[in-house]
């Protein structure tokens, strides 16, 4: 049985981001650079890994392979992208959050993405899925100076809606998108994934450890208590 929706006052749109939230790819490529490696006799720590999360530049992984790989660089770099690109075109959207999606424009919210990826690599995965239709708008990597933690893409996406920050709530999987939802003044919601469950987000926050399987409903459920702006 579908829960009953109730909008939280002054909400008029839901951002999502959308590696690691709509489609895991951060574990994905996560456990592909780890067993990469773990071939080379090192060990990936997920706290460095975690600082690149839904930004760039933050975490270079191939520092911390040996010596020769790094000489090896395009062609390592070139069979490791084909690995994770076949993991990804084989893995669905996590568990709920198309039914989370297909849900917003019916209760008389708007739906926008704002992501630190490219636009062809998110516009590709939505329309594999049958999902990007459901998007009045986006903002993209190449659309901003300054990608997440920076607050840029989730104003630049609201702006585009048509609608005020403080209108929005932010649906996000790291604390890098978190803190730019935060520091654009959204209300914001972090469903963790594998790879990012252990971050520290603030508990001002709102939280789903169990992930979309709520609905909408559960989603905006919770809501409750965030701070806005």
């Amino acid at each position: 049985m579908t829960q009953p929706v109730t909008v939280p006052a002054g909400l008029r749109a839901i951002i999502f981001d959308f590696d690691g939230t709509i489609l895991d790819t951060e574990t994905t490529e996560f456990r592909r650079w780890e067993a990469l490696y773990r071939e080379h006799g090192r060990e990936l720590a997920l706290s460095d890994w975690q600082r690149g999360v839904g930004t760039w530049d933050a975490f270079d992984p191939w520092a911390g392979l040996p010596e020769p790989v790094q000489g090896d660089r395009a062609n390592v770099q070139a069979a490791l992208h084909e690995r994770l690109l076949a993991d990804i075109r084989a893995q669905d959207v996590r568990p709920g959050v198309r039914e989370v999606l297909r849900a917003v424009q019916p209760a008389g919210l708007k739906l926008a993405l704002a992501t630190s990826s490219d636009r062809d690599w998110v516009t590709g995965w939505l329309s594999q899925h049958n999902l990007l239709e459901l998007f009045q708008a986006t903002a993209t990597r190449y659309d901003v100076a300054r990608v997440k933690p920076d607050p840029e893409l989730y104003l630049l996406a609201a702006e585009r809606l048509r609608v005020r920050p403080a209108e929005c709530l932010a649906v996000e999987d790291s604390l890098n998108g978190a803190t730019a939802a935060a520091a654009a003044g959204m209300r914001v919601v972090v469903v963790p994934n594998e790879v990012t469950r252990t971050q520290p987000f603030d508990p001002a926050w709102g939280r789903l450890d169990d992930g979309f399987v709520g609905g909408l409903a559960g989603l905006l459920g919770a809501v409750s208590g965030n701070r806005k702006g």
